[in-house]
C-alpha cells in the first residue's frame, strides 16, 4: 500500500499511548506495557489535565468511556446472543483479547492490525503463553482490495463462517475521511450480511457546537493527522447523522450509544457536559 492520504501505517504509534492508558487504569496486562507508551503518557499528561479543566473531559476520559462500553456490548453479545467469535481490527496494544479469553475460555478471539503491529503484538502474546488455536493475531489492511490482508480474506480464513461474529474497530475510523472509511463500512456490511446475527462495534466522535472548541479540535486534528500521515476527521455532527449513515452503508439495525446511558452502570469516568464520543452498534 502506498504512502498516501489514505495510508494507515502511521497510526500505530497512537496505539502505544492508548495501551498506556489501559495499563494505567488497571485494564491491561504487563506484557502489553511499552516504554514508548509510558513516555507518551507522561508527555500528554499536562495537555490532558488542561483539557479536563477546560471542557470537563479529556482524551483519556473518552478512551475509557468507549473502551468499557464496547467491552460491555461484546459481553452482551456473547452471553445473551451466544456469539463466540470476535475480531478486533486495529488491535494495537489493546488488552481486550486477553480479558475476553480469560472471561470466556471457549471464545475464538482474532486480533488484527497492520503487519508490523501485528507481528509486535503476536510476539508479546506468544512470549506470555497467550496465543493458541482460539486466540490468534493476524495482519490486516482495511484499505487493501486484494491479497491475504484484505478484510474479506481475514474474515474468511479466521472464523467459522457459518456462525455470526462480533467485529470491533476502536481508535481507527477517525483517522480517515468519511469518504474513505465509508468504503470500509460498506465492505464490512457485505461481509457480515452472509453471517446473520453479526455485530459491528465502533466509536465515533461528534464535532462540538461551541465555535472555540470546534476550531481548537480541528487544529488538534490537523496536527494529529500530520503526525500519523492520515486525515483525522469528525464524521458526524449528531447521533441522527451517524445512525442514518450506517443504515445507508448496509447495516439494517443501528444503535448509537451515549456514554451517559452507562453512568452508574459501568465503571466509566463521567464528562462534565455531553460526551463527545459515541459507540455505534450496527448489526445484521
Amino acid at each position: 500500500m502506498s504512502k498516501k492520504q489514505t495510508d494507515s501505517s502511521g497510526i500505530s504509534f497512537t496505539a502505544l499511548y492508548t495501551g498506556a492508558v489501559w495499563h494505567r487504569n488497571g485494564l491491561s496486562d504487563d506484557v502489553l506495557s511499552t516504554e514508548q507508551g509510558r513516555w507518551l503518557y507522561h508527555l500528554m499528561s499536562p495537555f490532558e489535565t488542561a483539557s479536563k479543566a477546560a471542557i470537563g473531559g479529556n482524551l483519556r476520559t473518552f478512551l475509557l468511556q468507549r473502551h468499557l462500553i464496547i467491552d460491555h456490548l461484546i459481553d452482551q453479545a456473547i452471553v445473551e446472543d451466544g456469539v463466540d467469535q470476535v475480531l478486533e481490527i486495529a488491535c494495537g496494544m489493546s488488552p481486550r483479547g486477553i480479558r475476553l479469553r480469560e472471561k470466556h475460555p471457549t471464545l475464538t478471539m482474532v486480533e488484527a492490525d497492520l503487519p508490523d503491529m501485528a507481528t509486535r503484538k503476536a510476539a508479546r502474546l506468544l512470549a506470555a503463553g497467550r496465543l493458541g488455536e482460539r486466540h490468534q493475531v493476524t495482519p490486516i489492511d482495511i484499505l487493501a482490495d486484494s491479497g491475504d490482508h484484505t478484510l474479506e480474506a481475514v474474515i474468511a480464513r479466521a472464523f467459522d463462517n457459518s456462525k455470526p461474529i462480533v467485529v470491533t474497530t476502536e481508535g481507527l475510523t477517525s483517522y480517515f475521511s468519511l469518504e474513505v472509511i465509508t468504503g470500509f463500512w460498506q465492505r464490512l456490511a457485505r461481509a457480515l450480511a452472509i453471517r446473520p446475527g453479526s455485530l459491528y462495534l465502533s466509536e465515533s466522535y461528534l464535532m462540538p457546537r461551541q465555535p472555540l472548541l470546534r476550531s481548537s479540535l480541528k487544529a488538534l486534528g490537523g496536527m494529529l493527522g500530520t503526525m500519523t500521515r492520515s486525515q483525522v476527521s469528525f464524521h458526524f455532527d449528531n447521533d441522527q447523522q451517524a445512525h442514518h449513515h450506517f443504515r445507508d452503508c448496509g447495516f439494517p439495525s443501528v444503535r448509537v450509544y451515549n456514554p451517559t446511558e452507562f453512568y452508574g452502570l459501568l465503571p466509566i469516568p463521567e464528562s462534565r457536559h455531553d460526551p463527545m464520543v459515541r459507540v455505534v452498534g450496527a448489526s445484521i
